[in-house]
């Protein structure tokens, strides 16, 4: 009588657990470490004696290393296997920017110019350094961010804009008839220049594709917009992980809305337009 043979493992198949998807863990990539609860996004992998480690950097900036395990973090709420990224491969033409501009290998950050950039908040801010932070440093353009619109006429008139001093200021939500309109004008010369895009926030001048969203949500009046953004999505109600999470998706140019787009370059050519250093 011939005897069966039975496999060493006797776990019934239902309980084994299916490998999780392997994910590149590229800078900015945003996950959660599945036993610590720890939330942030990718600064570098390492390569170790005790096997490859990645290091994290939370809203608050508090850097934690973790082992690369399998099925050792959360993207987007799924379990994921995070893994070496590879070697990006040498570019077949002139390299560029994250703006899109011919890259300038090798090239020194110039003297902070007296000119400004201002923008309306952090995010803002963040934002303008991802895509147009080399070239910002080429022209020697320092970006700063408001605390609000309404401080923007002291401001400026503190600044004193001049031919070699120049201003420059980025405003969310720039439509006619708002208040926003109202004090653009009034600060508005000619060596002080206020733009605007249509977007209540600047996470939405994010184009939703990028983002994996159909489109941003519409929130109703009156409750306040990132907020009802993350509940619509069914996103934690903690928006400075919810842009970590946005910002973390933008790569380039190609990941804005145009209207965006054009604002910025038009504010970059008007303070660098302007001379001195």
């Amino acid at each position: 009588m011939q005897s069966k043979r039975y496999s060493p493992d006797l776990t019934p198949s239902w309980k084994k657990q299916r490998p999780a998807p392997e994910v590149p863990a590229e800078p900015d990539l945003v996950v959660e470490e599945v036993t610590s609860g720890f939330c942030g996004a990718v600064i570098r992998c390492e390569k170790t004696a005790q096997g490859p480690t990645v290091t994290l950097e939370d809203r608050f900036g508090k850097h934690r290393v973790f082992p690369m395990e399998p099925r050792g973090f959360l993207l987007e709420g799924k379990v994921v296997t995070l893994v070496r990224p590879q070697s990006a491969p040498a570019p077949s033409g002139p390299a560029r920017t994250a703006s899109g501009s011919l890259a300038v290998p090798g090239a020194r950050a110039r003297v902070a110019r007296a000119g400004r950039i201002y923008v309306e908040g952090r995010h803002d801010a963040e934002l303008v350094e991802r895509v147009w932070g080399d070239d910002l440093r080429i022209e020697g353009v320092v970006v700063e961010y408001l605390e609000g619109i309404d401080d923007l006429p002291a401001i400026v008139h503190s600044f004193s804009p001049g031919p070699d001093a120049r201003l420059g200021v980025l405003v969310d939500h720039l439509v006619p008839g708002s208040k926003e309109s109202r004090i653009a004008a009034g600060v508005t010369g000619d060596h002080a220049l206020v733009v605007g895009h249509p977007y209540i926030d600047i996470w939405e001048a994010v184009k939703p594709s990028s983002v994996g969203i159909p489109a941003w949500p519409s929130v109703p009046h009156g409750q306040d917009w990132k907020t009802g953004v993350c509940r619509a999505l069914g996103w934690p109600e903690n928006t400075g992980a919810a842009w970590q999470r946005i910002l973390s998706c933008v790569h380039s140019y190609k990941d804005l809305e145009p209207a965006l787009l054009g604002r910025v370059e038009e504010l970059i050519d008007f303070v660098t337009g302007g001379g001195g250093a």
